[in-house]
């Protein structure tokens, strides 16, 4: 058997006992070799040079009640033993200089004596493993028999072994990130990393954030889940304070962030404390900070940094105790390279900078999200509304194709999915709704992006050209090529005349002498022929706003 080794310090007032009637005393150094399961074959007992006297005494009477403890003193001189680092280099430098056999001993350390701050010194050295040793306490007896020797405890600092404390810090980790992400199971592997990321960063950091990323993408939604979770863990108090930069402007900006005193200027009837004193000990998020104005920027970066600033009009600092999250949908380095923004505020917000993807970048989390936009419907109308399996199957496959425009990001997909459960008969949402929302959303993107309007065009005349099937039969890649060619198609009188337009080049380079039978075999390619292309559907461009339930008013409103 191995060879039990303690170590731990000389109690200055619990082991005292300068006459016979210490016997009588609970001592907790001579407690720990009086345990009867407790053999004790060696004892390193550290002690200041002040209590040699008592040190002695202590190692005779060990002698006395277990002859079989060998005890070894070592000198340990504390300018302040109430000094963590004094202390821990201290005890660190005593590790070092000790020599270990962990395959003969077994080491343990007596926690019980010495100050508060050798005990925290002590679980930190075994817990790092630079002392291989476990944690022991020695605990009085109670009433009568005070004489005794009393009870102990060992504590295996090893944590792999406590399976509960494992499985409870998991649990708290993955509810932390569950919290961060609304609740919603999401399945994308990279955003999942990055609120993993965001959750370590949030409960360990004060530092300032920036999260970028496009609008919609939920930025505004992060950040105050992100004060929750420090709100809720105590490590934030006071209020969560949002302001949208792109709102700011001129006088009124510096104002409305810094606060300004009363004449400080026309209209200035009254001292106005300003946002950022009004997130004293709590957070201020400030969204689309690209939208800062110079002057603004650098009286921000002296708030951040030192924590102080200047109200509009007045001769005195004041200070705001808080933490900063930052969102911007723009490239703040451009905005550094073309001098609106400033390189120094950049650097100080860029310490933790995470990039939310947009909807399309996402597209494995559509049908989480779309399960849980249905969940907040039932509880904000109190009515459930459900898919039938045809109608879920059809939208997602809409919804996940790579060329959809989701051009407002999630808050396309709330609004997408608050109008189907609006519109649902008895609760269901049809194929019949589906199809609607589809164009509807189709429409929007078109209206509202007209650098991405031919993309849109393309996917709504292949869809009156072809099958659903077909069309999802069809690589992406093919998708804008063959809409071309049936635009030109349909501009074109006849077979020849499309196929001399289209192939051009090829006829002026002399590569090729029959149009007509190559744009022929290119069509069948997709299962279509010239009549199919000329006289399938209607308007190419997009739906009529006729079309539309409610006519022109509805259109304008999707």
């Amino acid at each position: 058997m191995k060879r039990r080794v303690v170590i731990g310090f000389l109690g200055s007032t619990l082991d005292q006992g300068r006459n016979p009637e210490r016997w009588q005393r609970w001592r907790p150094t001579i407690s720990l070799v009086q345990q009867q399961d407790l053999m004790v074959d060696r004892l390193d007992l550290i002690h200041a040079r002040i209590h040699g006297s008592l040190a002695a005494t202590i190692e005779r009477d060990i002698n006395q009640v277990s002859p079989e403890t060998k005890v070894r003193r070592h000198e340990m001189d504390l300018k302040d033993a109430w000094d963590f680092e004094e202390v821990y280099g201290a005890l660190h430098a005593f590790a070092r200089g000790y020599t270990f056999d962990p395959d003969t001993e077994d080491y343990l350390i007596h926690i019980t004596t010495g100050t508060h701050v050798a005990q925290i010194c002590w679980f930190l050295l075994a817990e790092a493993r630079v002392i291989p040793a476990r944690l022991l306490q020695i605990t009085p007896p109670r009433g009568k028999w005070a004489h005794a020797g009393g009870s102990y405890g060992i504590i295996d600092l090893d944590l792999s072994r406590y399976d509960k404390i494992a499985n409870r810090f998991r649990a708290e980790q993955a509810e932390a990130t569950s919290f961060l992400k609304g609740g919603i199971a999401t399945r994308n592997a990279a955003f999942n990393r990055m609120i993993d990321r965001i959750e370590q960063v949030a409960v360990r950091s004060k530092s300032p954030i920036l999260v970028t990323g496009p609008t919609g993408a939920g930025k505004s939604q992060l950040a105050r889940k992100i004060y929750e979770l420090k709100h809720a863990r105590h490590q934030i108090s006071g209020p969560f304070v949002e302001v949208n930069c792109a709102t700011l402007r001129g006088d009124a900006a510096m104002s409305t962030l810094f606060g300004h005193v009363k004449g400080a200027f026309t209209g200035a009837v009254s001292d106005r404390p300003g946002l950022l004193r009004a997130a004293n000990g709590g957070m201020l998020f400030l969204d689309e900070i690209g939208e800062l104005g110079i002057d603004e920027q650098a009286m921000m970066l002296r708030a951040i940094e030192d924590k102080r600033f200047m109200p509009v009009g007045s001769d005195k600092e004041v200070a705001s105790e808080f933490q900063l999250i930052a969102g911007t949908n723009r490239d703040l380095s451009r905005a550094v390279e073309t001098g609106k923004f400033r390189e120094d505020l950049l650097a100080r917000l860029a310490l933790w900078t995470f990039a939310l993807p947009g909807l399309k970048a996402r597209p494995e989390d559509i049908e989480p999200n779309l399960d849980f936009e249905l969940s907040r419907h039932a509880s904000t109308d109190g009515s459930q509304v459900t898919f039938n399996k045809e109608a879920r199957t059809h939208y997602l496959a809409f919804a996940t194709a790579p060329d959809q425009a989701w051009s407002a990001n999630f808050r396309d997909l709330s609004a997408s999915i608050t109008r189907m459960a609006t519109l649902a008969p008895a609760g269901r949402i049809t194929i019949a709704i589906v199809d609607e929302e589809i164009e509807r959303l189709r429409h929007s993107w078109r209206k509202s992006s007209p650098a991405s309007s031919t993309s849109h065009s393309d996917a709504s005349l292949l869809d009156r050209v072809l099958s659903r099937e077909q069309v999802a039969a069809i690589d992406p890649f093919d998708h804008a090529q063959l809409a071309a060619v049936i635009r030109v198609c349909r501009q074109s009188r006849t077979l020849s005349a499309a196929g001399r337009t289209l192939f051009a080049a090829s006829r002026a380079a002399k590569t090729t002498t029959n149009d007509a039978d190559r744009l022929k075999k290119y069509l069948a390619r997709f299962g279509l022929s010239w009549d199919q292309v000329t006289t399938r559907g209607s308007d190419p461009g997009g739906l009529p706003v006729s079309a539309y339930p409610g006519g022109g008013q509805e259109a304008e409103r999707a």
